[in-house]
């Protein structure tokens, strides 16, 4: 697994990790009859108290994200394939405030992604891939109104993401800017 960790902003060091992100490495226990693996554990300490469990199937080239929740946590954990997921953190008030993290993840090495809320998140399969997700919150809860985004390829993110022209969602192809997508954030926030 590469793990790159960036700031995107002057005076941020790099290579430390995103506050709150966990990536554990999970233990495939294997016999002649197969394997076996625990994928989460309560006693892991994250900040995620999971709500929803789902299955994604995803084909080559595609990208899904860069999405952004303020109300819930979320677990991600490629079961086969090849991927690279990407975290940026717009938190206002986080240590690692503009910094971005990309991990390279493999379905033969499994590892586990937690993060909490407030992070921009995106996924780019490279080959037909299968990966767990989980979320604090249920997506009838949060589907219309905690669901935001932005653009995968807005250079103000800075993730060097090393692809070209993949396959998006018709809302993820209408996601606004970077700038934007905080503006309207900061806009919406109760004020003290």
């Amino acid at each position: 697994m590469i793990v790159e960790i960036h700031p995107s902003s002057p005076g941020l060091s790099a290579g430390q990790p995103l506050a709150g992100v966990d990536c554990k490495s999970l233990t495939e226990h294997q016999d002649q009859r197969g394997s076996f693996t625990e994928v989460f554990q309560q006693y892991w300490s994250t900040c995620l108290t999971p709500t929803q469990w789902s299955l994604v199937r995803s084909e080559p080239n595609v990208f899904r994200g860069m999405h952004l929740h303020q109300r819930h946590d979320e677990y991600f954990c490629l079961i086969e394939g090849h991927c690279l997921v990407g975290l940026y953190d717009a938190r206002p008030d986080s240590p690692t405030r503009n910094q971005w993290a990309l991990y390279e993840l493999f379905g033969t090495d499994l590892k586990a992604i937690v993060f909490p809320r407030g992070l921009l998140h995106g996924w780019y399969f490279f080959t037909p891939s299968v990966h767990l997700q989980a979320v604090s919150e249920s997506f009838v809860d949060y589907g219309h109104d905690d669901n935001h985004g932005c653009r995968w390829d807005d250079p103000d993110l800075g993730i060097t993401w090393g692809i070209t022209d993949p396959i998006l969602s018709d809302r993820a192809n209408s996601f606004p800017p970077l700038r934007h997508l905080l503006a309207d954030l900061a806009n919406a926030a109760p004020s003290s």
